[in-house]
């Protein structure tokens, strides 16, 4: 056959597939390891057939073969992990999905759900990996992951929230003094009464922001509760698993999945790589990572760990009198409750300490409220 009659017939397999799939365009090429999964090798090889109906060309790794699937033949899953590095470092493929990698300090990955209340679909930001050794850093940092990861799956606004986990206010303060400097993202608002940026339980059945944020741990077991809860969580059958890794100048696409993933997540999770691929995930990082940092995220993050907390407890501060705490400030950090209250204490406000059900709290009596927020505000235990 002639160059041009291969043109031809590539062309019309092209149309063919397109009419099959409705997916009118190059079909990413995908790698997944199927060794080593809790439901057997079947488990994965099943999720590769549905992904290749659906549009995307699978590399299956491991020991089974089945029609519409290129199997590239490996004898255990550590033979299966380095092909799959060939294959990417040589570009054979334009991701994999795996169900272990250890990315470096400053990557961690974007999960995708299928929240059961509404049926709506939320990034959780993030799972796996993590973006910072420090704990506020790297949630601040994995806002800005999820941003990049649901906008390469064509959300073009998405909404942002905060799970209302430690570190959740600190969190909300460095994003809004980013918002500030010109950082353009929209804030979800709470499903509950009382609103705000800051996500409850009820928000993540619901998925009431496009991406949540959370530290990689809380997120982890998020994803598994999500794909696993209806099935007694042996078997994680909804969702799209634990996502890529994204952080600044990375350029690897590996998506997770876990060993307790089932074959319709592990299908999604392919979906979801190829979807990455159509929608340049990596472009869209460097454009939103060089957007943080004109509105200075790095200046944000060195002035947060350059900030002395106040000595209020270093210091002997008299208790003023008890009188009656009939108003409250909420917003502060759990670690942070008995420092802020010395703080007040110093300037002669007596405030006791508490937990809401929106969190912790700093209570204080009702003529005191606005001089003790305004002492909070500029020691920084609140924005």
């Amino acid at each position: 056959m002639g160059s041009i009659e291969k043109i031809i017939a590539q062309s019309f397999l092209k149309m063919a597939e397109g009419l099959e799939t409705g997916a009118f365009m190059d079909r990413p090429k995908i790698a997944l390891t199927g060794m080593g999964s809790e439901h057997g090798e079947e488990n994965a090889m099943a999720a590769a057939k549905m992904a290749a109906k659906r549009g995307v060309d699978v590399y299956y790794i491991g020991t089974l073969t089945a029609e519409g699937v290129t199997t590239i033949p490996v004898a255990n899953d550590e033979e299966g992990h380095k092909k799959m590095e060939e294959m990417l470092n040589n570009h054979e493929v334009d991701g994999a999905v795996t169900m272990h990698y250890p990315f470096p300090i400053g990557v961690s990955t974007v999960g995708r759900a299928i929240t059961p209340a509404k049926g709506r679909e939320m990034f959780i930001a993030n799972t796996t990996g993590t973006s910072s050794s420090d704990r506020i850093e790297g949630m601040i940092k994995n806002a800005v992951s999820g941003i990049i990861t649901a906008k390469a799956c064509g959300v073009g606004n998405p909404t942002v929230g905060i799970l209302n986990v430690d570190g959740a206010r600190q969190t909300e303060m460095a994003l809004n003094q980013l918002k500030a400097n010109g950082y353009e993202f929209t804030w979800a608002e709470s499903a509950r009464a009382d609103g705000g940026a800051v996500m409850r339980g009820n928000d993540v059945l619901e998925g009431t922001p496009d991406v949540l944020v959370t530290d990689s741990l809380t997120g982890n077991v998020l994803v598994k509760m999500l794909a696993a809860f209806t099935t007694g969580g042996s078997f994680e059958s909804t969702g799209f698993g634990y996502g890529p890794g994204i952080g600044k100048g990375y350029d690897k696409l590996i998506l997770i999945i876990s060993r307790a993933s089932g074959a319709p997540l592990i299908a999604n999770a392919l979906e979801y790589a190829a979807e990455l691929v159509r929608g340049k995930v990596f472009e869209k990082a460097n454009e939103e990572f060089a957007k943080a940092e004109k509105a200075g995220l790095n200046r944000i993050l060195e002035a947060r760990k350059a900030a002395a907390k106040p000595a209020a407890a270093e210091e002997k501060v008299v208790k003023p009198a008890a009188e009656p705490c009939t108003a409250s400030i909420a917003g502060i950090e759990v670690m942070d409750l008995e420092d802020a209250a010395q703080a007040l204490w110093k300037e002669g406000i007596y405030a006791e300490t508490g937990m809401g059900c929106t969190g912790p709290l700093v209570m204080m009596s009702e003529a005191n409220h606005a001089r003790a927020l305004e002492i909070l505000k500029k020691a920084g235990y609140v924005g």
